[in-house]
């Protein structure tokens, strides 16, 4: 049989190391020899001696609670294998993080990540109930995290003289030490005659960066049980 299909642009070559890497855009691979952490739901397809197990609560290196700011359940992959992620076709990205480092990230974000790093899930200060809650997982400790975001996102930085405003449902995460409020941009009287639609914005001060992408949040669909 032949076909464009069967080249090397597409073809899954077997793993040379541990870890994750992105198999296409839209795909993360991950060569799993222990355990990794991943988004319910995601695994596309997997070889090898592997085990997925649904997690309600952990402590320590284990996992918190098997939910994430937007209430999205994850699973723990034990064994050694290649498993393979995605979600809805929505482009993947890898962020490094190092020992020192912390990310804040809103749970429908994140598809996959090394069981090296650690997370809480915290509301957002300063957003109190306004905004949906803000509830986002904020990462710490040193591994590979595997994000994924619908169309190409913007990273903005933040400086100290030029605080930067984001719509809550656009933003996918910043740099953790940066300090966050509510903005709002228009007056209740604007509001109430109808203004931009754009009334309330989180607003991010300090020195840092920004990560939101070019649309706004669309409804979850409910979880199959």
């Amino acid at each position: 049989m032949k076909s464009d299909l069967f080249t090397a642009e597409y073809l899954a070559q077997p793993a040379t190391a541990p870890g994750m890497t992105l198999q296409n855009s839209k795909s993360i691979k991950y060569a799993v020899n222990g355990e990794m952490h991943a988004r319910q739901g995601s695994m596309i397809a997997y070889r090898g001696s592997l085990q997925f197990e649904r997690k309600g609560q952990g402590i320590g290196g284990m996992l918190k609670r098997a939910v994430t700011g937007e209430g999205l359940p994850l699973m723990a992959v034990r064994g050694q294998g290649e498993a393979w992620f995605a979600q809805e076709a929505a482009n993947c990205f890898i962020v490094d993080v190092e020992h020192g480092d912390s990310l804040t990230i809103s749970g429908r974000n994140v598809l996959c990540f090394d069981a090296t790093l650690s997370y809480e899930i915290k509301t957002v200060k300063g957003a109190g109930m306004t905004g949906g809650g803000l509830f986002n997982s904020v990462f710490t400790g040193y591994g590979k995290l595997g994000l994924i975001c619908e169309g190409t996102p913007i990273v903005i930085p933040v400086m100290a003289q030029a605080p930067v405003y984001v719509d809550t449902d656009a933003v996918v995460g910043w740099s953790s030490q940066l300090g966050t409020s509510l903005h709002r941009s228009q007056s209740v009287g604007s509001m109430i005659r109808g203004g931009s639609g754009e009334a309330v914005q989180l607003m991010l001060q300090g020195e840092g960066f920004v990560i939101v992408r070019p649309s706004e949040a669309t409804p979850t669909k409910p979880t199959a049980h």
